[in-house]
């Protein structure tokens, strides 16, 4: 059992998640974090944890928490389990979509973008534009408007 941050100093939580299931597949995590949205908890989700905690829970929410997934069920804070509920079908962005949406949230343009990911311009407009459709947003900071809110980008 382990109880983990998504919010690492020097690496990716859900990296970490994944490795720890890759090498022991019997491993249940549990996280807990800041980090709300559906965005975050998908992605650890998909990786293999079993819990979902946000850190302003109760301590007896951790321990319900760990209880529960000891005994190989599923946690979900309630309001991350509704945000969870409000975009089922959702699909999840690509690593490829959120660095282009995190670069737009730098303010950079579509050619720096390109340069900066080594790609053409065209690639990254499609990466926009896919993210956009993800997101149902109307333009490319509405895009990332969205995927703050929501837990995708920090």
């Amino acid at each position: 059992m382990t109880v983990l941050d998504l919010g690492l100093p020097d690496t990716d939580g859900v990296a970490v998640i994944a490795a720890l299931r890759r090498l022991s597949p019997a491993c249940r995590v549990v996280v807990l974090t800041t980090y709300g949205g559906d965005g975050r908890a998908r992605r650890a989700l998909n990786a293999g944890a079993q819990g979902y905690l946000l850190k302003t829970s109760v301590a007896s929410n951790l321990i319900g928490a760990v209880r529960t997934v000891h005994q190989g069920r599923q946690y979900m804070s309630a309001s991350v389990a509704r945000q969870l509920a409000a975009f089922p079908d959702d699909e999840t962005l690509t690593e490829r979509e959120l660095a282009v949406l995190r670069a737009v949230a730098e303010g950079l343009e579509n050619k720096q973008i390109a340069v900066r990911l080594s790609v053409s311009p065209e690639t990254v407009k499609e990466h926009v534009s896919n993210a956009m459709g993800k997101l149902r947003a109307n333009n490319r900071t509405h895009a990332v408007a969205i995927a703050l809110e929501r837990g995708f980008l920090r």
